[in-house]
């Protein structure tokens, strides 16, 4: 219990620092999710398992062009952005924000929070 609620602090961390942020969700490589803070009712089982698609293609590509350990993808739709960063060697952090967002604040505090989740595996 105690590393669940360290995980839901992380996340909660996230979502206060950057408060227009749609949603922060943590999921297994295989697309499970461990922890989340998502807003509208989206739905954790689809995002994590989009989170862990997008690095699963994310780490063939950067392995294919040599590009070494991939740290994070990113996507851009007309209304909003997900970022998702690899935490460690079991895990994804997802960042989902409005059009508009700051990408370098969002990097700047998920690159950390992503950092911490993957030492605590």
């Amino acid at each position: 219990m105690v590393k669940q609620e360290a995980l839901k602090n992380h996340l909660d961390a996230l979502r206060n620092s950057i408060p227009e942020l749609k949603g922060v969700l943590l999921a297994s490589n295989e697309g499970l999710p461990v922890a989340h803070s998502l807003s509208n009712g989206t739905d954790p089982n689809r995002v994590a398992a989009m989170a862990a698609a997008c690095t699963s293609l994310g780490r063939r590509i950067s392995e294919s062009i040599a590009t070494g350990a991939l740290c994070e993808v990113s996507v851009r739709g007309d209304d909003g952005v997900l970022f998702v960063y690899s935490a460690g060697p079991k895990a994804v952090l997802a960042v989902m924000g409005p059009m508009g967002s700051n990408a370098g604040l969002i990097h700047l505090e998920a690159r950390g929070i992503a950092k911490e989740i993957g030492e605590m595996f």
